[in-house]
């Protein structure tokens, strides 16, 4: 956004003859800033679909999927997946239709209001793809704690010792610390992706209301 930090000074410095200009070119350079990053907002969104659908193909086989059955979660984890891609697949669609809104906007506060939108609508994406790890990690977890053989073999063997509550305190601590590093990794990545979007989104909009004042 340097050549519109230039144009903005070359504008406060001119007469106001050139005021009206300059707020047109202003105002085109924001549009056409604001198209881009919304456009790569859909291009990352489908990248990270078709990312995920790959590793949800490749990578389970079929150990994968007996212990799964085995836990009793086989079913739940497939209907969870099924419903998260036709949900990945109307957040893609909403960023497509955004883009394209965005694309053909005419006036300064429709592209505002556009903006935040597009903000409102990658923020709900955002929470609702963390909001999904959280619960496949629980319900993952439960079943290995709750059906899992060793884990019950190993339940039995803790319960014997005098120490249990502390024993139990650290499996719990252990389960904790996972579950904080790859929930932290997952927040990592979408804030520093998806997060720098939205700054130059923000940037944008906040530029247009000093145009429409």
């Amino acid at each position: 956004m340097e050549e519109l930090d230039l144009l903005k000074k070359s504008w406060q410095k001119s007469e106001q003859s050139f005021e009206q200009v300059s707020e047109n070119q202003i105002y085109t350079m924001i549009h056409k800033n604001s198209s881009s990053v919304v456009k790569w907002i859909m291009i990352i969104g489908i990248i990270e679909f078709v990312l995920v659908t790959a590793l949800g193909i490749f990578i389970p086989d079929d150990n994968y999927d007996r212990t799964l059955e085995k836990n009793h979660v086989g079913t739940l984890v497939t209907v969870i997946t099924i419903i998260s891609y036709f949900v990945s697949i109307a957040f893609i669609y909403l960023f497509y239709k955004n883009f394209r809104t965005i694309s053909t906007t005419d006036s300064v506060r429709k592209l505002m209001r556009n903006i935040l939108k597009t903000r409102k609508t990658v923020q709900f994406y955002v929470w609702y793809n963390l909001g999904m790890f959280v619960i496949m990690f629980i319900i993952i977890m439960f079943s290995f704690c709750y059906y899992d053989e060793n884990f019950s073999k190993m339940f039995d063997k803790v319960q014997l010792k005098e120490n249990a509550s502390l024993i139990w305190a650290g499996i719990i601590g252990l389960f904790f610390i996972m579950f904080s590093v790859m929930f932290g990794l997952f927040w990592l990545f979408y804030k520093l992706v998806y997060g720098f979007l939205l700054r130059k989104l923000n940037k944008n909009y906040q530029e247009l209301k000093k145009i429409d004042l």
